[in-house]
């Protein structure tokens, strides 16, 4: 149930042009079509869809553009995850407490990779564009529920 709310809220939030793109074989980074990033991430971030639905049960690739300072609290997956940095610098640690101190900078080329239900954070230290791959349904569940930010929008969905 909880894959299916976020599911149908993540695709809303998208434009049904991006989830077209499948048809395309190569795509140029002006070609992207971006979009507020579903209520499962904090404000601030655009998302682009370039293959598959995330929402959905098989692979998918999507990128997130986020500035300065954006910063995803400790949260787990039900799938793996998989993190390119196309530009700018992501950091990234694992644990159930956000604490900036700590994490591995990785600046554009660096490579992520979280089991599914591994704890972990991120961070940008200034615009930064991440993508992300996996095989769906894609979603978030954040270690502290307080972090959700659908909490506030009453899109939160229980563990």
């Amino acid at each position: 149930m909880r894959l299916a709310v976020f599911s149908a809220l993540f695709l809303a939030a998208l434009p049904a042009a991006a989830l077209a793109m499948d048809e395309q074989a190569t795509l140029s980074p002006e070609m992207l079509k971006w979009s507020a990033a579903p209520p499962a991430l904090p404000p601030g971030s655009e998302v682009a869809v370039l293959s598959g639905d995330p929402g959905g049960s098989g692979p998918y690739v999507v990128r997130v553009r986020m500035p300065a300072n954006y910063k995803v609290p400790p949260h787990t997956h039900p799938t793996d995850e998989n993190v390119t940095v196309i530009s700018g610098t992501l950091n990234v640690a694992m644990g159930a407490t956000m604490d900036t101190a700590k994490g591995t900078a990785l600046p554009a080329g660096g490579f992520f990779h979280a089991a599914k239900n591994m704890q972990h954070y991120a961070w940008s230290s200034g615009p930064t564009v991440i993508q992300i791959h996996g095989v769906g349904p894609f979603a978030i569940n954040y270690v502290n529920p307080a972090d959700d930010p659908r909490a506030t929008t009453g899109t939160a969905t229980k563990q």
